[in-house]
């Protein structure tokens, strides 16, 4: 599989301290690889079927600030407040795109500003919650949603999974996963 990444890091306000790997798209393009491959490889883990057979997979994934996410937070999903991350799916339940080579997932946007936030909160690097953010925004991609408790620790636990293994991941057998493809954005 390959994957067209559109990596947009240039308007972030990155720090002259962040390591430079953090808004390298080759970094972020092998990541994204070794996580969708994993996601694809195991038949339990949900990944609409499209995504699986594909040849090419693109994405695109975006680091900006707190005020341009507010925006987009406003603009989507009426709330007029920062967030970490939101994910805008581009896959529909739509037979156009399930027999196809390529497919669009949509795009991943993360606040910076947030991100760095967390990270001194949960006491970890800024390169863990980018990825554990990414990772979150990814999986939204997939169609993963968390509506209830048992779906969110599923979702979370797959994220640790990818953060820890390099990409080597198993599902879960004991927790349901919810899926919405139309379109979430979170």
């Amino acid at each position: 599989m390959e994957l067209d990444l559109a990596l947009d890091a240039a308007a972030a306000p990155w720090s002259p301290d962040d390591p430079a790997q953090l808004s390298d798209e080759t970094a972020w393009h092998q990541e994204l690889v070794d996580w969708i491959q994993s996601i694809r490889a195991d038949p339990l883990l949900n990944c609409p079927d499209a995504v699986r057979r594909a040849d090419e997979v693109s994405l695109g994934l975006r680091f900006t600030d707190d005020a341009t996410i507010t925006e987009l937070n406003a603009n989507w999903r009426q709330k007029e407040q920062p967030t970490d991350v939101l994910s805008f799916a581009a896959l529909e339940d739509s037979p156009d795109w399930q027999h196809g080579t390529s497919v669009e997932l949509g795009d991943i946007v993360v606040s910076l500003d947030t991100a760095r936030r967390q990270a001194l909160e949960q006491v970890h690097s800024l390169r863990h919650e980018l990825r554990w953010l990414v990772s979150h925004g990814l999986l939204h991609l997939l169609g993963w949603d968390h509506p209830d408790d048992p779906s969110l620790e599923a979702m979370l636990h797959l994220q640790e999974q990818l953060l820890d293994s390099g990409g080597n991941v198993q599902a879960r057998r004991d927790l349901p996963v919810e899926s919405d493809i139309n379109g979430h954005a979170h």
